[in-house]
């Protein structure tokens, strides 16, 4: 499943419960998909070539044997796996001995969105129409992630816009949204980010977009209040500027079914 070469090096720091190698053999490791973790922590421990290997316990340096989406589930897998030594379990015993494979395929099913472009979904799907009446897609399930704890937050999207010219296919408001809650996420930026894409790409009279949702960190750590909602919007264009628009939406998404 793995390679493994014996570091010649003591660790001189840990970051996030993994040992990480002061500096790098020339040829005896591969590069890797370093992200800004690798990057930060490979800076501060004077790694040469951040990103290409780690070094999961004293003397053991491990190395993806292939690169690409295999060589980064193999990490993936290894960096689970020392996250149960850590918490104190054993990741050899009979429930946990497939844990690090299922939590990767997870991982990579709930960060999707990154290898996703939401504004290509909209170019590819954009209709000449003569309508300047509001659309409006409401209740869109979403599940996210949490980007300061990890844990998920979850609710339904509404999402409006006004043409100008040019209609889009309706399921792609919903695959924007879907494209950005794979990610990790806060929902602010998540709301915004909808709005914007569809602005720039649809070129309407405006857009107005709504989040509702449940966050696992509010509700089952810190002030765990279990029935706690957060609502977020974003009003662009003539959403922002009139009132009425405005709140002819807000009407609109109250009395549509399945809130």
């Amino acid at each position: 499943m793995r390679s493994t070469a014996p570091c010649t090096v003591t660790p001189e720091g840990v970051f996030a419960g993994l040992y990480l190698q002061p500096s790098c053999p020339p040829a005896g490791c591969l590069d890797g998909l370093a992200g800004s973790a690798d990057l930060a922590a490979a800076g501060r421990f004077g790694c040469s070539r951040p990103g290409s290997h780690i070094v999961l316990n004293r003397g053991e340096c491990v190395r993806p044997a292939r690169q690409g989406a295999k060589g980064r589930d193999i990490r993936m897998e290894e960096i689970i796996r020392q996250l149960l030594v850590n918490l104190g379990e054993d990741p050899e015993r009979e429930g946990l001995q497939r844990t690090p494979a299922r939590v990767a395929r997870a991982w990579a099913e709930t960060t999707a969105g990154y290898a996703q472009d939401p504004g290509a979904m909209v170019r590819a799907a954009l209709f000449e129409a003569e309508s300047k009446e509001m659309v409006v897609v409401g209740g869109i399930d979403f599940y996210s992630t949490c980007e300061h704890h990890l844990l998920p937050f979850f609710g339904k999207a509404y999402v409006a816009y006004i043409p100008k010219g040019r209609i889009v296919g309706l399921s792609k408001m919903a695959r924007v949204v879907e494209a950005y809650a794979r990610r990790l996420q806060v929902q602010e930026r998540m709301t915004a980010q909808i709005a914007q894409c569809l602005m720039e790409n649809l070129e309407p009279l405006g857009v107005a977009v709504v989040l509702r949702a449940q966050h696992l960190c509010m509700m089952t750590r810190g002030v765990q209040k279990q029935n706690s909602y957060a609502v977020t919007s974003e009003m662009l264009g003539c959403f922002k500027k009139s009132p009425k628009t405005r709140a002819e939406f807000l009407q609109l998404i109250r009395d549509k079914p399945g809130n």
